[in-house]
């Protein structure tokens, strides 16, 4: 579902979507309002989500989507370049970030990438997004979290290094396990937290003060950011 308030922008981005034989758009909608009544109907798989629209902006939709009943994945697309926009995202539930001057390959690669219920974030934005927790422009809370508690200290301890932007064979390098180890471990740990992703993890890790602010340091081993 292609979400965006110009008429001109959706006929684009529906364009190339559609243009794919694995893709079909079920629907197009004008506003953030729309959007939400819309997918309750066509039921998409991915919506990509403009930021900036009348009424019901596509923050405030995206939150809404990813908090209901088999939520689809959304894809913000804007362009506006900000870190504002991103952490607004990220929080409302999104699954991706891009920019609206990207290639149509890499659209089309992304819808996929969502679609198969990964993150489509790049490295950047994700290096920024550490450094902004880092500096504490985005605070964590002091008090324990019981999704951590949950954590066995194994989990606590991959979900730090998927915090610090580590891949799965990075991980198992790392902590000297396997890397069929390590994706059963983050399949684990994203069920207890209740995410979906890797960067929704790592929000959370920030958020609960399992990694803190500026030391990266957590309280159940010495992996830093």
């Amino acid at each position: 579902m292609v979400v965006d308030d110009q008429v001109m922008v959706r006929a684009g981005l529906a364009a190339i979507v559609g243009s794919q034989p694995d893709m079909e758009v079920v629907g197009e909608a004008g506003d953030g309002a729309a959007a939400v009544t819309l997918a309750a109907t066509a039921l998409p798989d991915v919506v990509l989500m403009d930021v900036r629209m009348p009424g019901v902006d596509g923050l405030t939709a995206t939150a809404r989507l990813t908090g209901g009943p088999n939520p689809p994945r959304v894809l913000v697309l804007t362009t506006f370049h900000q870190d504002e926009y991103v952490f607004q995202a990220l929080r409302a539930g999104a699954s991706g970030f891009m920019l609206k001057d990207a290639e149509p390959t890499d659209l089309v690669a992304a819808v996929r990438t969502v679609a198969a219920g990964e993150a489509m974030l790049s490295p950047v934005v994700t290096r920024r997004l550490i450094d902004a927790f880092a500096a504490g422009t985005l605070a964590a809370p002091p008090e324990p979290d019981p999704r951590i508690e949950a954590l066995t200290p194994r989990e606590r301890d991959v979900l730090t290094a998927i915090a610090q932007g580590l891949s799965n064979a990075e991980i198992g390098a790392l902590l000297g396990i396997t890397t069929g180890t390590v994706k059963v471990h983050v399949n684990a740990l994203l069920g207890k937290i209740g995410v979906r992703d890797r960067v929704q993890a790592t929000i959370v890790a920030y958020d609960t003060g399992l990694v803190s602010p500026g030391s990266g340091r957590h309280p159940g081993g010495d992996l830093r950011v």
